[in-house]
């Protein structure tokens, strides 16, 4: 039997189809990178960096404000200090995921995307969850 954790998981895995990835880095060595080139099998993937105009042969955007396309998830790879400065970007765009990667949390953006009804995600990493989910058939 599913936990709710993993129900609700699974719905937004489901439902999601687009995925923005902040911070998201063309070396392999990063994980950022190996997230990417999972989910990239499943969704489309949006790289958000400032540094960069295309990696893994899709372009990629200097901030989340600058995506032509909706998005359904923002993942996000950066420190936890660093997620207030997400944080409009997110209200604006209305995904139904805001997604911190394992080691980073913020209660407080938390909180304010979560009273808008954003679902967030905190401390935990999008591939192992993905391929966990899919790996018991709910995906």
């Amino acid at each position: 039997m599913q936990t709710a954790l993993d129900a609700q998981l699974t719905h937004l895995f489901q439902a999601t189809r687009t995925i923005a990835i902040v911070g998201l880095s063309p070396d392999p060595a990063k994980a950022s990178f190996g997230v990417a080139v999972y989910l990239k099998q499943f969704y489309r993937v949006i790289p958000v960096n400032p540094n960069y105009t295309v990696i893994l042969d899709e372009p990629c955007y200097p901030d989340l404000k600058s995506v032509p396309i909706r998005i359904d998830m923002i993942d996000v790879f950066q420190r936890s200090d660093r997620m207030p400065g997400f944080e409009r970007d997110a209200l604006d765009l209305q995904p139904l995921c805001f997604w911190m990667q394992l080691g980073i949390e913020h209660p407080d953006v938390a909180a304010s995307l979560q009273a808008q009804r954003i679902q967030v995600i905190q401390d935990r990493c999008t591939k192992i969850d993905h391929q966990r989910l899919n790996a018991q058939g709910h995906l």
